[in-house]
């Protein structure tokens, strides 16, 4: 048996309680308390100490990456949903190639690897789908825009 004050234990205790418990008890209520030290420590370590006067540019930066207008993110959407329609509009193959090479970051020469064609082919397939992407948002811009992806369009 072993005594302990729970006074070390738990925060309400004022006064000095002493009790006598197993040591088994003993044992759970110390690595119990070793274990919370150990957690404020790590909390404590990982804690962010910045502060917001401190003028040195970190939160101006945050602020400055975050603070698009809504007219800005409203033309960032559109500009997507019109190359996703431009990009749509294309046959499977440019389409594939296109994506695969500029969205994926796939290489022109694993592109043909995969597909079983030579590399001229792919690179040729890519600037004529390009052409036509470019053809089709000259002719978008003129049209109503309408998304398909999108519930009722923009």
């Amino acid at each position: 048996m072993i005594t302990i004050n729970l006074k070390d234990f738990y925060y309400w205790y004022t006064q000095d309680e002493f009790i006598e418990v197993s040591d088994e008890v003993a044992a759970e209520m110390f690595k119990g308390k070793r274990t919370e030290k150990t957690h404020t420590q790590r909390m404590r370590r990982n804690k962010s100490f910045y502060s917001l006067d401190a003028n040195d540019g970190i939160e101006a930066s945050a602020i400055m990456h975050y603070n698009d207008s809504p007219e800005r993110i409203f033309g960032k959407i559109k500009q997507h949903c019109d190359l996703c329609c431009a990009l749509s509009s294309l046959p499977e193959i440019q389409g594939r190639r296109i994506e695969a090479y500029y969205i994926q970051g796939i290489s022109q020469k694993r592109i043909a690897k995969a597909e079983g064609v030579c590399i001229s082919s792919v690179n040729e397939s890519i600037m004529r789908g390009l052409q036509a992407m470019k053809i089709f948002l000259e002719n978008f811009e003129n049209s109503p825009n309408f998304c398909p992806q999108s519930e009722g369009g923009i």
